[in-house]
């Protein structure tokens, strides 16, 4: 009898606590789904999940499964609770037990754009193709296999007459697909890449966090067959890949133009001018970094996200903008070991942040880690230098590093005037 007493205090005292930790995940993520209400961060920039709440068992399970920490669990449901943070890579549907989540393009408030293609991926503008996250697929598995389907299609249009059979924007895990299966067909092909590495959303996603849960068919690869793999590990896989198979990429060569040509297009890059047959679009849904536009930009100590803060240990560093991602990025660099950190935002003060960003850097201001310049513009960058004109001056800083986090361009309006037809979505698939 003692030992039934003793079990029954046990389960008592485990279920005490269960309840405790229950009630202050619940307490945290109510707070952050009221903040982001309150900051107008709840609106979703793009595919996002809905959660069915009369199937939703509250296990948490898409929860930890979100790279972005954009879901949460409140009363005892499901809830967007960071929606602004969410880039739908769709890994809490494969996470959820019990099938309560659906993935959609806008809410009732805000339309989201999204190209119309055909079941080849085939644009109504013939020969121009669209594969992955720009066509509103996040899902890695999924976004792999349209990229190999879409070539499998472009192959049929080859035709002589242009420098490329097909020109692939972008090699995340759709344009990587694409391109082996170019190879594959023996297509003449170019691979161009705004950023400097490959992976597209994937190599944002934060440290270790799971990226991959299901397998995937590769042109000269095969089936590649994976339980739960970490970011850095999908990468690492992927850059053996293009060791192995000698995908060429361009790094750092961004799309800037595209016409029609005879019965292909003139696409124009920040490197050069090319005729091709057919162009897959395989870029997400993030877009072109927003630029400056100053001298000396050019120069390959700017960039336009923070990957590893702690790549800027011992360093001087300038951090432009002024919404979430930039407030992030400037305490985390400021966090290194003997950092110099300047934030500078055009406009006088901050505005659709969390407070929670707000109040690290103010602490991060106090403790002389972190200077913050409003109301400023960077006018031109050196190699071991920046202006920043204030208050009417310009002056001069030291500077090693730029992260410039000015949001994103889209295409649609270049790819509007092509004449690629998008049809408007306000919360449905």
């Amino acid at each position: 009898m003692n030992y039934f007493y003793l079990y029954a205090a046990g389960i008592v005292v485990i279920l005490a606590l269960y309840l405790r930790r229950h009630r202050r995940i619940h307490r945290e993520h109510a707070a952050e789904l009221q903040q982001s209400i309150e900051t107008g961060m709840a609106e979703p920039p793009s595919l996002h999940p809905v959660v069915n709440a009369s199937r939703c068992i509250g296990s948490g399970s898409c929860a930890v499964a979100c790279p972005e920490d954009a879901l949460g669990i409140v009363n005892g449901k499901a809830v967007l609770k960071n929606a602004a943070a969410c880039i739908g890579h769709g890994a809490c549907l494969s996470a959820c037990p019990v099938e309560a989540i659906t993935l959609v393009f806008g809410t009732e408030k805000r339309g989201i754009d999204i190209p119309t293609i055909s079941q080849e991926f085939e644009t109504n503008v013939p020969g121009i193709f669209i594969a992955g996250e720009l066509g509103g697929m996040g899902l890695i598995r999924k976004a792999a296999e349209q990229g190999r389907q879409a070539m499998d299609s472009i192959r049929k249009r080859a035709a002589a007459g242009f420098d490329l059979d097909v020109l692939i924007v972008g090699c995340g895990p759709a344009g990587l697909s694409a391109g082996l299966s170019a190879i594959h067909h023996k297509l003449r092909y170019r691979i161009i890449e705004q950023e400097e590495s490959l992976g597209g959303s994937v190599f944002h996603y934060p440290r270790n966090k799971i990226a991959m849960t299901a397998p995937v068919h590769l042109a000269l690869i095969g089936k590649v067959k994976f339980g739960e793999v970490q970011k850095e590990k999908l990468l690492e896989f992927w850059n053996g890949v293009v060791e192995k198979t000698g995908l060429q990429i361009s790094f750092r060569e961004s799309m800037e133009g595209i016409e029609r040509h005879n019965a292909g297009f003139v696409v124009q890059t920040s490197r050069g001018k090319y005729t091709a047959g057919s162009v897959l679009l395989a870029m997400g849904r993030r877009g072109t970094p927003r630029k400056l536009d100053v001298p000396g930009e050019e120069t390959s100590k700017v960039v336009y996200r923070l990957v590893d803060a702690e790549q800027y240990k011992g360093q001087s560093v300038l951090v432009v903008g002024g919404g979430d991602s930039a407030l992030e990025a400037a305490i985390a660099v400021a966090d290194q070991p003997d950092t110099e950190v300047i934030l500078s935002y055009r406009s006088g003060a901050f505005a659709r942040v969390k407070q929670k960003n707000r109040d690290l850097l103010a602490e991060r201001q106090k403790t002389g880690h972190l200077k913050v310049l409003l109301n400023s513009n960077v006018k031109s960058i050196d190699v071991e230098s920046v202006d920043i004109e204030h208050d009417g001056k310009v002056h001069s800083y030291r500077n090693n590093a730029i992260i410039v986090c000015a949001g994103g361009l889209l295409p649609t309006p270049l790819l509007q005037k092509l004449g690629i037809k998008f049809d408007t979505k306000f919360g449905s698939a």
